[in-house]
């Protein structure tokens, strides 16, 4: 038999398909039953371990989800800096208006001051969230075409 050329990112799919338990396969790759399931779980994998599992299922690692990872790294870091920028900004409208709040408590005159800064900082806000965020992105695009076609 031909190795396949396959990620063992399917690692789970592939020992159920040949009918295996997870002790089945621990005792033919030599791994422990936890690393197996550790495997399983996406956690990551040493290469010796790896090598046994290819072995086993008779196949070629690859690495071919290796940029697909990489990007979903940059994503998700991507995603952590906009919600930290979120909270710098509010922090910012916060702190800033700090002082009208102050002069239009003492001086009844600065209130109309005090909510046109106000009004300006939830304008800001709402526009960085807006791109930031992509509320109306293409996970919303896909909801909104299986609502209108009933697909699932």
């Amino acid at each position: 038999m031909e190795p396949t050329e396959i990620n063992l990112r399917a690692l789970k799919e592939m020992r159920l398909k040949r009918h295996w338990s997870q002790e089945q396969l621990a005792e033919m790759s030599g791994l422990s039953i936890r690393t197996i399931q550790r495997i399983e779980n996406g956690e990551n994998a040493g290469f010796e371990s790896l090598k046994s599992l290819a072995a086993v299922f008779e196949i070629v690692l690859v690495d071919s989800d290796k940029e697909e990872e990489r990007t979903q790294i940059r994503e998700e870091e991507t995603y952590i800096q906009n919600i930290k920028g979120f909270y710098k900004l509010l922090a910012i409208a916060i702190l800033s208006l700090i002082a009208p709040v102050i002069l239009a408590i003492n001086d009844a005159s600065n209130w109309g001051v005090f909510f046109w800064l106000l009004l300006s900082w939830i304008v800001i806000i709402g526009i960085y969230t807006l791109n930031v965020f992509d509320f109306f992105g293409e996970e919303w695009k896909q909801k909104l075409i299986q609502k209108k076609f009933k697909k699932d």
